[in-house]
């Protein structure tokens, strides 16, 4: 069940003030209190429904699931501005006032207004899992694991490149939505993974390629809204933990959580050159690090596809806090 918080008089960080946030959740599994908390943060056009009936990432969270429902409190927020259920009081039009650091904030409230103030894991792939990072800088000592998978700690110049892009079309497009949608689906695919599945055919003299396209664009425009593209979008290239702070291995070096990047080693948005120079870095000042790599032919969505790979990487994390449960019930 979708629920809401009010926040009131929130503090950006470009120094605006918004009167009135709304901010909606969901929760699974166990109820708040009674077990260690998974917080899951949502991509780009994902949203807090993360199990059950049109749950997005079933294959990982739910019952007997490697992030058990029964062992386990899951939430999720919605990000503000997201538009989840067409709910029109969860949009938001001055889009460029909001940074990622902003949402970890409202996400650190959320969970504070629930009296949740640690928490087993915050876990996120792609935008969910570059607000995880900023989670864990906000808050250095509430977190036991960080998981951010096919994501980055900061926008590198090719993220802020194709993010001006999509910006460009989804305010100058006559149908901006869908146009915006092919532009992104050759960013989180690869020629490899595109030219293996289509191999050139067509139907009614039009390549598969094409409809397969069109059909992506045309499915997120009935569910998706104009302004949830736009924040969302631009939130992609305010992502940067050190920010106005100490350099980037200062600021990790204050977080206790252990850390888990996991790459995509054909990602061409998030390239995993990127998060193994990271983890090489990162090495050199803690030793509750660790570098996993999903193999996939399939690029930057593989985190959303490859499932066999990503619950081998999450198991010893999450069966490891099971089997204490079990032993301390």
């Amino acid at each position: 069940m979708l629920e809401k918080i009010v926040l009131y008089d929130f503090n950006l960080e470009n120094g605006k003030q918004i009167a009135y946030l709304p901010l909606f959740y969901q929760t699974f599994g166990q109820s708040i209190g009674s077990a260690p908390i998974v917080v899951v943060n949502h991509a780009l056009t994902g949203n807090s429904n993360v199990t059950g009936e049109n749950g997005w990432w079933n294959d990982l969270i739910g019952e007997n699931k490697i992030i058990d429902t029964n062992y386990f409190t899951i939430i999720a927020f919605n990000i503000p501005g997201n538009g989840f259920d067409k709910n029109a009081e969860n949009l938001i039009s001055n889009y460029q006032d909001f940074t990622i650091r902003d949402i970890a904030s409202v996400f650190w409230k959320g969970l504070f207004f629930l009296n949740v103030n640690q928490v087993f894991s915050i876990i996120g792939g792609s935008l969910g899992g570059a607000i995880a990072w900023e989670m864990a800088v906000l808050q250095p000592n509430k977190i036991q694991h960080l998981i951010p998978i096919a994501t980055d700690w900061k926008a590198t110049d090719w993220v802020i490149a194709n993010v001006l892009i999509q910006d460009q079309i989804l305010n100058n497009s006559k149908n901006p939505i869908a146009d915006a949608r092919l532009h992104a689906m050759l960013l989180y695919r690869t020629p490899q993974s595109i030219n293996q599945r289509f191999k050139r055919e067509q139907s009614n003299h039009v390549f598969q390629i094409e409809n397969w396209l069109t059909n992506h664009g045309e499915k997120l425009k009935n569910r998706f809204q104009l302004q949830s593209y736009k924040l969302m979008n631009h939130l992609l290239k305010t992502n940067d933990i050190s920010r106005n702070r100490k350099d980037f291995l200062s600021v990790v070096n204050e977080i206790q959580s252990t850390i888990h990047i996991i790459s995509v080693d054909t990602d061409y948005f998030f390239i995993a050159n990127e998060n193994q120079e990271t983890y090489r870095q990162l090495k050199t000042i803690k030793q509750n690090v660790f570098y996993n790599e999903i193999k996939s032919i399939h690029g930057h969505d593989a985190f959303l596809m490859e499932f066999n790979q990503l619950n081998e990487i999450l198991e010893p994390i999450f069966n490891k806090q099971k089997q204490q449960n079990y032993v301390n019930a």
